[in-house]
This record gives C-alpha cells, sequence and structure tokens, in this order.
C-alpha cells in the first residue's frame, strides 16, 4: 500500500467489539466508547477498507458512522518538501507511521514529549488525525532514511479586534523530534535553521516561537545556537511523568531578527 493510495478511516459501530476482532479487521485499533458504541481507527487502501466494512455487515455489526482522511485533500503547514545540504524536509504521510513509531516510543525520548501511545494502533490512530498530519514535517537523509519527525504549526498572532485581520497567520511555532540514532551530526540544527528560513522567507511571518523544558539542554541550547531569544522562564508549571514539577523554556525569533548574527551559537553539542 502506498502513501498516496492510504486513507485513514474512522468507523464507529453500535455496541462493544472485543479487542480479538481486530486482526479479522485488518489491524484496526478499537475504542470502547462510553455510549454504548465502539469506534474502528486505522490505515487502509479503498480495497482493504471495502473488507472492513464488508467483514462488519457480515457479523450483522450496525455501522453508524464512516469518515475517510485522504492525505491529498489535506492543507499542510509545508506545501512542498524544503532541501538543505543533507536533508529533505517533506510533509507527513500515512506512511511514516512506523517510522516514527520506531523512535518515538524510547524512553529517551518520550521523556521529553508531551506522551506516546504504549501501542503502535495508538500511535497510528494520534498520527493520523488530520490536524497532526498537517503540522507534521518528516525529516529524512537524502537516501530517504527518515530520522525524525518536526512540528511547524502556523497561527494567528494576538492582535487587537481592529488589527486582527494583519494577524492572521502571522506566528509560526517550532517544535522537534530525532531518532537519538542520528544525534550528534548536526541534523536537528540544520532542519531547524530551513524551518527558521521556510517561516520567515517563504511564509513571510512575522515571529517564530518554541518551547521546552528547562532540563532537555539539548533543545534550548540548539535554539540559541540559531539565534533564538529566551523570553520566559517559568518556575515548575509543568508536571512531569516522573512526578517532579519542572521549569519551562520559551523562546522566539523576529523577522527583523533574521538571519541572526554569525557568532550568535552558544557552542553547545550539536544535536
Amino acid at each position: 500500500m502506498s502513501a498516496t493510495d492510504a486513507l485513514a478511516y474512522e468507523v464507529r459501530v453500535r455496541g462493544h467489539l472485543d479487542d480479538h476482532w481486530s486482526s479479522w479487521l485488518g489491524g484496526a485499533t478499537i475504542t470502547r466508547n462510553e455510549d454504548g458504541t465502539s469506534t474502528l481507527t486505522g490505515t487502509a487502501d479503498q480495497s482493504q477498507l471495502h473488507g472492513v466494512l464488508t467483514a462488519l455487515r457480515d457479523v450483522g455489526v450496525e455501522l453508524l458512522h464512516l469518515n475517510t482522511l485522504d492525505p491529498a485533500s489535506r492543507v499542510s503547514a509545508l506545501n512542498r518538501p524544503l532541501l538543505t545540504d543533507r536533508l529533505t524536509l517533506r510533509p507527513a504521510t500515512l506512511a511514516d507511521v512506523e517510522p516514527t513509531w520506531n523512535y518515538r516510543r524510547l524512553d529517551e525520548v518520550n521523556e521529553w514529549l508531551t506522551g506516546c501511545p504504549a501501542t503502535l494502533g495508538g500511535y497510528r490512530s494520534l498520527f493520523t488525525r488530520p490536524d497532526r498530519l498537517a503540522t507534521t514535517v518528516i525529516v529524512e537523509l537524502r537516501a530517504g532514511t527518515v530520522i525524525g519527525d518536526f512540528m511547524l504549526r502556523r497561527h494567528d498572532a494576538w492582535a487587537q479586534a481592529d488589527a486582527a485581520e494583519r494577524a492572521a497567520g502571522q506566528q509560526v511555532e517550532l517544535g522537534w523530534v530525532l531518532d537519538p540514532g542520528h544525534t550528534g551530526h548536526g541534523y536537528a540544527t540544520e532542519a531547524v535553521h530551513e524551518l527558521l528560513r521556510h517561516s520567515f522567507e517563504d511564509l513571510g511571518v512575522h515571529r517564530v516561537t518554541a518551547d521546552c523544558f528547562l532540563a532537555n539542554q539539548a533543545s534550548w541550547r540548539l535554539m540559541e545556537r540559531l539565534g533564538m531569544r529566551r523570553e520566559a522562564h517559568t518556575r515548575r508549571d509543568a508536571l512531569h511523568q516522573s512526578g517532579q514539577w519542572l521549569d519551562s523554556l520559551s523562546y522566539a525569533l523576529l523577522a527583523d531578527e533574521w538571519p541572526p548574527a554569525a557568532g550568535s551559537a552558544d557552542g553547545g553539542r550539536r544535536a
């Protein structure tokens, strides 16, 4: 199944289906809802999806709702691939579920993330949400190996009502996750630099922001290396999975500060 043929689907049926039905229904993730229905989510081509619907009909399950997402129909924050000296940055597709799951499930990666589902099926349901796909940028080596997934979320800047129209789409938030097997080569720095360039020079936004835990030194050193300015240090505002309340940092860069002056880097370890 190619990425261009794949559909993300969500099917809601009456009644609670046990998990053992999943393999018979093409590996769909089954969620049992409080209202007595079940929701099946997954990815499939048109023929495979037809097979799932046929199987449900054959066992007498009542179909209540069907929703599909064609990746070609969504609007990505990145409308074309970006090339750097060593990397390709491109919009995410449904085919990127497993390559990104392979490193996102690692404890050393998930330590700094909002969270990662415990199963591939749960992660697929999260990754294939339209809003998630639309803001995810896949980072590949030129040979095609996926080494990271970054976030590029464009949104409206805050404005008074009379100026709101001029603030539309004027801010970008960035985030990044890199496969730990590819750290130490400057790939994250190279990719974030290109997203900053794209945000200011191609999209023409006014401001780019990024946040991280204070304890995540690799992340905030990367921001400082690229000339981003620390704007906020909030004390113990975020509850970490360890049970500790951790400090958070917010960084930003303005269009008239791009490109940053040479030599602004702090000399930290390259990511």
